[in-house]
């Protein structure tokens, strides 16, 4: 009975091989139509661009002041370092400066003596206007000098004492205190040294940072500027914290383009706890429009070099160079931003072996 149902089967074997099926081919179909000269040509498509791009961030002080000495002087007494946290007002360093002190009281004595003849003026202007109730007592041209010289002699005590305010003011500018709460960063001087009003090009006494609220800078490229979408919040990733992920929103942008052709964007972040230091960087992602949409191309398709970005157009079997800039990468495909459009055919596996014009058959 076993021998007949191994000939059975045998025979129902020989009969399938024997017959017009063919057997199907399950390998994968290729991406792109070979042409006789053995290059492989493909198209570009359009789809919907992804939901997000991923961008480097870095974190920034919210506030940072550079603390120099409004007028020249000398570091006297200094209450703070590196790493202090001072609060808005707090007394930072007190400076000194000689003759600051001996112009004050010059002023302050040119005050009292002015104030002294405009008092003795009014007192004569006083006494001659009584004296003139009586008839022919105090002739009128008397009358009009001492009045005149009443109100030029307080003109001048007004004068003096606002050179006294404002020594005073100048003398208030040797006690520093802090612009707002921070914490210290920088220090870069030391009891004695001279200091005085800084210029771009010179060292700060101090170095002053809000760092309990932070600005996350993200610089937007000029081809995303368009398709942020700034109601939907954005996530972000430290390099020091891999496996937290942060959130919040678009507070502020440039509207404007850079050196960089970017467009720069800021997060506000909270940092009570200061886990989170300026200089840090991040990986951002930022949403995108939904409605947006891209070119895309396999990435074999761009050939990339030290000069140049391109990637090789077929039209009228001739190769055309057609420079591009890359956007988003996914999986085997590339965004690429250029002078091509939907089902443009294109060189699939383009390298700079192919010249420009060469004919593709």
């Amino acid at each position: 009975m076993n021998k007949q149902l191994y000939i059975l089967s045998f025979a129902l074997l020989a009969a399938a091989c024997g017959g017009q099926n063919k057997p199907v081919n399950l390998s994968a179909q290729k991406e792109g139509q070979q042409t006789k000269s053995g290059y492989e040509i493909g198209q570009v498509t359009e789809k919907s661009l992804a939901s997000s791009v991923r961008l480097p961030g870095q974190l920034k002080p919210f506030n940072e002041v550079n603390i120099f000495a409004k007028v020249n002087s000398f570091v006297n007494q200094i209450f703070v370092d590196r790493g202090s946290i001072v609060e808005k007002g707090q007394l930072m360093v007190v400076l000194e400066a000689p003759e600051m002190l001996s112009q004050l009281q010059s002023a302050n004595s040119r005050y009292i003596q002015a104030n002294e003849a405009a008092n003795a003026s009014r007192e004569k202007y006083r006494r001659l206007k009584e004296a003139s109730l009586e008839e022919g007592a105090v002739s009128p041209l008397d009358l009009d000098n001492a009045l005149s010289k009443m109100k030029g002699d307080e003109a001048v005590a007004m004068s003096e004492k606002s050179n006294v305010e404002a020594m005073k003011m100048v003398q208030s500018y040797l006690s520093i205190h802090a612009p707002f709460s921070g914490m210290v960063v920088q220090r870069n001087v030391s009891s004695g040294a001279l200091v005085g009003p800084g210029k771009s090009n010179e060292q700060p006494m101090f170095i002053l940072q809000d760092i309990a609220k932070l600005r996350l800078e993200v610089h937007i490229p000029e081809n995303y500027v368009d398709k942020v979408d700034l109601s939907k919040p954005v996530s972000y990733i430290f390099n020091s914290q891999p496996g937290k992920r942060y959130q919040g929103k678009i507070s502020r942008s440039a509207n404007m383009l850079g050196s960089t052709q970017s467009e720069a964007i800021e997060i506000d972040v909270i940092n009570t706890d200061q886990r989170l230091k300026p200089g840090m960087y991040c990986e951002v992602s930022i949403p995108l429009l939904s409605g947006a949409s891209s070119l895309l191309v396999p990435n074999h398709s761009v050939v990339r070099s030290t000069e140049r970005q391109y990637i090789v157009k077929v039209t009228d079997q001739k190769a055309i160079f057609v420079d591009v800039k890359e956007g988003i990468a996914a999986n085997d495909s590339v965004e690429v931003f250029g002078n091509l459009k939907a089902n443009d055919r294109i060189l699939l596996h383009a390298n700079d072996e192919v010249k420009e014009g060469s004919t593709v058959e």
